[in-house]
């Protein structure tokens, strides 16, 4: 299977950790969402990544779509079996991802807009929305121990968009936050090499 990626995505880090995990043999194939290459257009009529191009043909896309395929591929190893952990994993990825759509709304506003039509309550209600969830993430960790699940690759891209584009305006505060990735570290030690990256 090829995983159609981008190096600063953290949805595409997300489910790339969570292969590489699982050990899955999945290809990474870099492509330029600008540039609206045939290969991506074809398999995503959205053209948003990351897409997998499965063995077979066909395609799966979004994220948490290939995320709950790679647990079926799995045999059921990326979320807990019991419905209650099932869901508050669920709910955690949910969470995160969430936080990476506003973070993502801000990059985009201030990447594609000229400098003087950069909306800056747009900003600010999207920055409000981050703040919330990182105070919530901040006071209701994740037990990481043995068995990590599509909530803890979600949280970990989270954090790894984070210090990629806001370096310094999240972690004050925050210090169990701040410190989950070294905890997240030693459970997935591909965590530096495949966080999102410029």
């Amino acid at each position: 299977m090829e995983l159609l990626y981008s190096p600063a995505s953290p949805y595409s880090a997300k489910v790339r950790m969570a292969a590489r995990h699982l050990e899955i043999d999945v290809t990474s194939v870099r492509v330029d969402t600008n540039a609206e290459p045939a290969t991506l257009m074809d398999n995503n009529p959205l053209g948003k990544i990351p897409v997998l191009l499965l063995d077979e043909g066909g395609s799966v896309y979004d994220s948490v779509t290939i995320m709950h395929y790679l647990d079926r591929l799995s045999g059921g190893k990326l979320y807990p079996k019991k419905n209650g952990k099932r869901t508050e994993a669920e709910i955690l990825e949910a969470l995160c991802d969430g936080i990476m759509d506003c973070l993502l709304a801000i990059v985009y506003e201030r990447r594609f807009r000229p400098e003087d039509k950069i909306h800056q309550p747009w900003i600010d209600k999207q920055w409000s929305k981050v703040v919330r969830g990182l105070d919530h993430l901040n006071a209701n960790l994740p037990k990481t121990g043995k068995k990590l699940h599509g909530g803890h690759f979600a949280l970990a891209a989270m954090i790894g968009y984070l210090d990629l584009r806001f370096a310094g305006e999240w972690a004050e505060g925050r210090d169990a936050l701040a410190a989950w990735p070294e905890i997240f570290g030693k459970r997935f030690d591909a965590y530096a090499e495949m966080k999102a990256a410029a």
